[in-house]
């Protein structure tokens, strides 16, 4: 796999330290858009960039930030040098686009402050991407704005590393292809889409659930246009961990995260029992949405 991406990002350094090939220029790579909602850009964009790497395609990656928000936690410098707004790239098409989660599932969907803006970008993928992935808050977001699915508050915080299945209806799909009966998955949220409100859709079809988290992943009938995932495979080793920190330090009542630290012992690091099926997802998702993905309506 080669990848390009913003000359000067700094995750590219560490990425060739890891032995990704990272170049100026490709021949006929795939575009791919990120909408990187998350406050901490930087970690997610290493996330990302790490999850879609494994494969022998070649990608064009081009960062996607929010116009009508500025934010607290990364430098202006930063998104001024590696992120365009949707204003710039309005005009192109993308094979693929990943919009990210957002810390603010609390929050009504009408109140968050970009939550125009987004509709907007929203609205636009329908026509300028072959497949978009949509992640955690990112997928309630898509979920209610095409498709008017609701999402609930939870008891308490969905956290740690989770069992999940694939359902009957998944074997005519690829994304999940070559996916264990059971596979984990890091789940960091405090609300839920429920598979009862999915299954109501003719357009929509579940493909993963776990008896514990509930419903993880969901797509457009066609299993390719669309993909809506509740929870985490693009987590690093410590991104809970990092998690479980700063709630603490903020004061919040919060349990450890089930099945991730050994014994349940925060002092101990945590096991990855999820990367494998991380790579493979993206790999499927790049493979046979992105690359293999219906031109019906893609111009």
């Amino acid at each position: 796999m080669s990848i390009r991406i913003p000359s000067g990002l700094p995750a590219g350094e560490i990425l060739k330290r890891e032995g990704f090939t990272v170049l100026n220029d490709l021949v006929n790579p795939l575009e791919i858009a990120i909408l990187n909602l998350m406050p901490v850009k930087q970690e997610t964009e290493l996330q990302l960039l790490r999850a879609i790497g494994n494969t022998s395609l070649n990608l064009n990656i081009t960062f996607l930030r929010m116009a009508s928000h500025i934010s607290k936690n990364t430098g202006a410098e930063h998104l001024a040098a590696f992120y365009n707004v949707h204003e710039e790239v309005k005009h192109k098409r993308f094979d693929g686009l990943i919009i990210t989660g957002a810390p603010i599932e609390t929050i009504a969907f009408e109140e968050v402050g970009y939550w125009k803006e987004l509709c907007e970008i929203m609205a636009w993928s329908l026509d300028s991407a072959r497949s978009v992935l949509h992640i955690c808050w990112g997928a309630q977001a898509a979920l209610y704005y095409h498709y008017g699915i609701s999402k609930y508050p939870l008891a308490k915080k969905m956290f740690g590393i989770f069992p999940h299945t694939k359902t009957k209806e998944s074997v005519k799909y690829d994304i999940l292809k070559g996916f264990d009966d059971v596979f984990n998955v890091p789940q960091s949220r405090h609300t839920e889409i429920r598979k009862a409100d999915i299954d109501k859709s003719t357009n929509l079809v579940v493909l993963s659930e776990s008896e514990q988290a509930g419903l993880y992943m969901a797509a457009s009938a066609d299993g390719r246009r669309q993909i809506f995932v509740t929870g985490h495979l693009e987590y690093d080793s410590l991104t809970l961990k990092k998690e479980y920190e700063r709630d603490i330090a903020r004061g919040d009542t919060i349990d450890i995260p089930q099945n991730y630290f050994p014994g349940d012992d925060a002092s101990k690091p945590p096991t990855v029992t999820w990367r494998a099926h991380a790579n493979l997802f993206f790999s499927n998702w790049l493979k046979y949405c992105v690359q293999a993905g219906d031109d019906a309506n893609f111009n």
